[in-house]
C-alpha cells in the first residue's frame, strides 16, 4: 500500500496516524519531492472512479495563482494530467494506493467502508 503525501500537511498526518492505529502497513511517499507521473496520474485516476478535479489541491496558493478554477472545464482530461504531473504541491492529498483502490483526501469514513 502507498501513501502518497505531504509531511507538513496536518491531514496527511491524520491520514499517517490512521492507517498506523488500524496497523494497516504501508509506504509513504512524499508528494513534493516525488511528484506523481502522468502515467500514475491516469492509472489511479481510471481506478479511483473519481472526477478527474477531485485530483486538484483546489485550496492550494498553486492552483489560485494559475486560476484553475476557471481555466480547468476548457483543458482536456489530458492536459489536466500533464498539468497535474508538473507540480506535487497541485495534487490533492493524501492518496492512498492499494491494488485497484485509489481514495484521494483523508475522508475517515471513506476510508473506514475500503479499510
Amino acid at each position: 500500500m502507498l501513501l502518497v503525501c505531504y509531511p507538513k500537511c496536518s491531514t496527511c498526518k491524520k491520514a499517517e496516524k490512521w492507517l498506523e492505529a488500524k496497523g494497516i502497513d504501508f509506504e509513504k511517499r512524499d508528494i513534493k519531492t516525488e511528484n506523481p507521473s502522468a502515467e500514475e496520474l491516469k492509472e489511479w485516476h481510471q481506478k479511483s472512479g473519481l472526477p478527474l478535479k477531485r485530483f486538484f489541491n483546489t485550496s492550494g496558493n498553486l492552483y489560485k495563482e494559475m486560476k484553475l478554477k476557471d481555466r480547468l472545464p476548457e483543458m482536456s482530461e489530458e492536459e489536466q494530467i500533464q498539468l497535474l504531473s508538473t507540480d506535487g504541491m497541485m495534487v490533492k492529498r493524501p492518496i492512498l494506493v492499494d491494488g485497484d483502490a485509489v481514495l484521494v483526501g483523508f475522508k475517515e469514513k471513506e476510508w473506514e467502508e475500503k479499510f
